[in-house]
């Protein structure tokens, strides 16, 4: 069973990798594409977002696609960055700039304050267009600093209360099993293969 990981992200690539091992499931990404699409995720959603590249991906390389988008809801910033946390800081700006920028703009906001989620919506798409969207959270704090090698993206400065580390200090394994995309890949297995065979 063939099914397109419609992103370039090394990092999502080994999570999704690891999440869905068992399953006798060969990913394939962008790179195996003949012809890869370009999608701007411009959609206002998750959900809006994951469902268009998987959509454009599935087409594309005429087998099920898998997207998913995902970003770091922040309470006391009302909600940023969400959509537009890959964006957060610029064109420009890379992992750790956007860790920086969040971590000056929460520097005055007070311990028990500092509520944080990761979401990630999960879109599995076939070639004729029909799609499933799954969601997954996981909720936390904004930490001080950053810490941890593991992840990637915020995962230094998303601090885990109920581990009393960051997402970035955390074993894969256990990262796979508590993070949004973790959830929302372990909802969506169940539905993986009566959807791609």
């Amino acid at each position: 069973m063939k099914l397109v990981l419609a992103t370039a992200n090394a990092g999502k690539v080994r999570e999704i990798g690891r999440i869905l091992a068992g399953l006798g499931v060969t990913l394939l990404t962008p790179a195996d594409l003949a012809a890869p699409p370009e999608v701007v995720e411009d959609g206002l959603t998750f959900t809006a977002n994951a469902i268009k590249k998987a959509r454009a991906f599935a087409r594309a390389g005429g087998l099920p696609a898998l997207a998913d988008d995902s970003g770091l809801c922040v309470d006391a910033l009302d909600g940023r960055p969400g959509v537009f946390s890959a964006r957060y800081g610029g064109p420009d700006a890379d992992d750790a700039a956007r860790c920086r920028l969040l971590l000056a703009e929460m520097a005055d906001v007070p311990e028990g304050w500092r509520q944080a989620a990761f979401v990630c919506v999960a879109a599995l798409c076939r070639p004729d267009g029909e799609c499933l969207s799954f969601e997954g959270r996981c909720e936390g704090e904004i930490a001080r600093e950053p810490a941890g090698q593991n992840g990637f993206g915020y995962d230094p400065v998303f601090f885990v209360p109920g581990y009393n580390q960051t997402m970035a200090q955390l074993p894969l394994e256990t990262k796979n099993r508590i993070s949004h995309r973790g959830r929302a890949m372990a909802a969506m297995r169940d539905q993986l293969a009566a959807l791609v065979k």
